[in-house]
């Protein structure tokens, strides 16, 4: 397929662009947020707003109730969500999850989905369990009892974990990885908050024979979702790479020092040439990542390790410039390009930095 948007996937960028610029700004959503030291995170209206959208409907299936799209056009929102900073739980729920509710039974998809397309529902996924994301060192014990499992082990960054209703964990059993949903409220589940240094929200989780029902996915459900975790986390490094080079552009061609302004200086002009290439590259190598796995092609697996990979070091080198560009005042409250740093920061983090993915990419690759 062509490396660009159709005309229906334009008009979606349109209205999400306008969408995330009016509502999920940064000043009347993270910063306002963030100031008022709120456990969430984000907020609850804009959520809902988000399903008013149908917005948390573009992964759900027709069938229930959902807009049955693809992951080119979540990525489409997702890449706003990071040009505004927008705090939500879009890349968990309405992506992550929503992918693992696709395998479930009809009863448990039934139970979440309408209120994750109402946006009322919040999820969660729970897979590390230490420092990086390693979700083939997965530890925790999913235990046969009676007509289920207990699990018992404990899970770390688990992103709105203190939020969400319902968290999908991954855990071992006798016959392999798999996929369980639990309950917030569920008897044995503790959690431990954490704001995180974009001051979005993640949690730890500690399960003490928590009982749960069969699983709703197996080994290769998780390969599902955290592919679609990937390269949604890709969509949003790209949007937040974007929206630093532009910010960064305004301010050198206004920025004066010695009688100049700055932006004049062709070693500037330079560096900021080189980082939209780049940004260029990392936008489609994400698309072409959300193509595949939207056509089921075996080749996704592969493309979204190089997406993730690409975006986060392209995002990184936008922020970085930035901060650079902008001077001292770079570091300060004051200008929005820190806050841009920050989440690069987490979103790097997220679903496993550059050096992860290059290194499970030359594996499969068999280098």
């Amino acid at each position: 397929m062509p490396l660009y948007l159709t005309e229906d996937q334009t008009m979606l960028r349109d209205t999400a662009r306008d969408f995330m610029a009016s509502e999920g700004a940064i000043a009347s959503q993270l910063r306002k947020y963030r100031d008022m030291n709120c456990k969430d995170g984000f907020g609850h209206a804009l959520w809902r707003q988000f399903g008013e959208m149908g917005f948390t409907g573009i992964l759900v299936e027709e069938g229930d109730g959902g807009l049955g799209l693809g992951h080119v056009e979540a990525g489409i929102v997702m890449e706003e969500i990071g040009r505004n900073l927008t705090p939500s739980p879009f890349l968990i729920t309405a992506v992550a999850v929503v992918e693992a509710l696709r395998g479930a039974g009809e009863e448990l998809r039934g139970r979440w989905l309408p209120g994750i397309l109402a946006g009322e529902t919040v999820a969660a996924l729970a897979v590390d369990e230490g420092p990086k994301h390693r979700p083939h060192d997965i530890a925790m014990a999913a235990e046969r009892s009676g007509n289920g499992y207990k699990l018992t082990g404990e899970k770390s960054f688990v992103v709105q974990g203190g939020s969400a209703d319902l968290i999908v964990v991954a855990a071992q059993t006798e016959e392999g990885t798999a996929l369980f949903a639990v309950e917030r409220d569920a008897d044995g589940l503790s959690v431990d908050p954490a704001r995180l240094a974009d001051s979005s929200m993640a949690a730890r989780m500690r399960f003490d024979g928590v009982q749960v029902d069969a699983p709703i996915g197996d080994e290769q459900a998780l390969r599902r979702v955290l592919r679609a975790g990937r390269v949604g986390a890709a969509s949003e490094l790209v949007g937040v790479g974007g929206a630093a080079a532009e910010q960064t552009v305004a301010y050198i061609k206004e920025r004066k020092q010695f009688g100049r302004v700055i932006g004049e200086y062709q070693a500037l002009q330079h560096r900021q040439a080189d980082l939209y290439a780049e940004l260029e590259i990392a936008r489609a190598a994400t698309l072409k990542a959300q193509q595949l796995l939207d056509e089921g092609d075996e080749e996704a697996a592969a493309m979204s390790h190089v997406a993730k990979a690409k975006a986060g070091r392209v995002s990184t080198q936008a922020v970085q410039e930035g901060v650079q560009m902008f001077g001292g005042v770079g570091m300060t409250d004051e200008y929005d390009i820190g806050l841009y740093m920050k989440r690069d920061r987490v979103l790097n983090e997220l679903f496993g930095d550059a050096n992860y993915h290059a290194d499970r990419l030359a594996r499969m690759k068999g280098y």
